[in-house]
């Protein structure tokens, strides 16, 4: 069985909020359809959503405080604040991917958004899905815990050894196999995703987009699941840090952007991240790192990996100069 604090009503609640968030952040962005939205309008909806999240987070300390004990409330608000920062973390990583298939395709910014609804949609389910998953297999089998934090420590290796690699989409094979298999146009067609012509249908290339977004939610979804498990076996902290994260992600897209490059360490930052919970997992048995410990090492790791970031050059225009 699980161990958690949500009970009906609490999922009932969060479920509701979810779906109006979703509304309101569907219909939000996409009440000017056709057009990019601004620097301005970005800022103004991830400081929304980022607000919400610590406003949930308050809510659930003076609801278990008032309910249980305040040493539940104290434990359980940092475990949702550690598990946020982490996956809201790798969402940044996310959004990276996102801008360089948007970048390969030359998908114009008015069309950006229909894949991105898409893409958080997608992120949400397979989410659901997986922690669902995940928790059944923790509570049932707890040597799993091993195999998660196995695997996010050879994640976090990989990605420190390739951290400067950049990736050539012309090589994946998910392209090569939809470029052989599908009839491509050579245009986009408006926010279309195929068209009819002569009597032959064709796929446009911000359905190839959509995949390839499809695809990177499930890759994502592998590595970042495994990582709140790290910090907290309650399904409802787990459920609820990763879809706060999730919610806004659009928003955090167009506000970020335009300032991928000046985050060229962050891939470091968030590759220690990853290999610091897979160690936390592996020793979890000998010494359980305290929660609130968990999120100062965290948060110290973003903050260096930005600031560093922020203050130097990358080594190509470094070569450049």
């Amino acid at each position: 069985m699980f161990e958690t604090i949500g009970n009906i009503w609490l999922w009932f609640g969060f479920g509701a909020f979810v779906l109006v968030a979703l509304a309101v952040d569907l219909l939000a962005l996409d009440k000017k359809a056709g057009q990019k939205v601004t620097m301005r309008e970005a800022l103004g909806w991830s400081i929304l959503w980022i607000s919400l999240s610590f406003v949930f987070a308050g809510l659930l300390w003076v609801y278990l405080d008032h309910s249980f004990t305040r040493e539940l409330a104290n434990l359980k608000t940092i475990e949702f604040l550690t598990g946020y920062l982490i996956e809201k973390s790798l969402s940044v990583d996310n959004i990276f991917v996102f801008l360089m298939i948007f970048t390969f395709f030359a998908v114009p910014a008015e069309l950006q958004r229909r894949a991105l609804v898409i893409g958080v949609i997608g992120a949400i389910v397979l989410r659901v899905i997986m922690i669902l998953i995940g928790a059944w297999l923790v509570a049932q089998f707890h040597w799993m815990l091993y195999l998660f934090g196995a695997f996010l420590l050879f994640t976090g290796v990989k990605m420190l050894v390739f951290a400067d690699s950049k990736p050539d989409l012309n090589q994946n094979p998910l392209l090569k196999f939809i470029r052989k298999h599908v009839r491509l146009s050579n245009d986009f067609d408006g926010e279309r995703f195929s068209v009819v012509r002569d009597g032959v249908r064709f796929f446009t290339p911000l359905f190839v987009v959509v995949v390839m977004i499809g695809i990177t939610d499930v890759v994502f979804a592998v590595d970042s699941i495994p990582a709140i498990f790290a910090i907290t076996e309650d399904p409802f902290i787990v459920m609820t840090s990763n879809i706060f994260a999730i919610l806004g992600l659009r928003a955090l897209y167009f506000l970020l952007a335009d300032l991928a490059s000046r985050f060229h360490l962050l891939s470091y930052g968030l590759a220690l991240v990853l290999v610091f919970v897979g160690v936390k997992m592996l020793i979890v048995d000998w010494y359980k790192i305290p929660v609130f410990v968990s999120l100062g090492i965290v948060g110290a790791i973003l903050a260096v990996s930005v600031l560093a970031s922020w203050f130097t050059k990358p080594v190509d225009e470094k070569l450049a100069a």
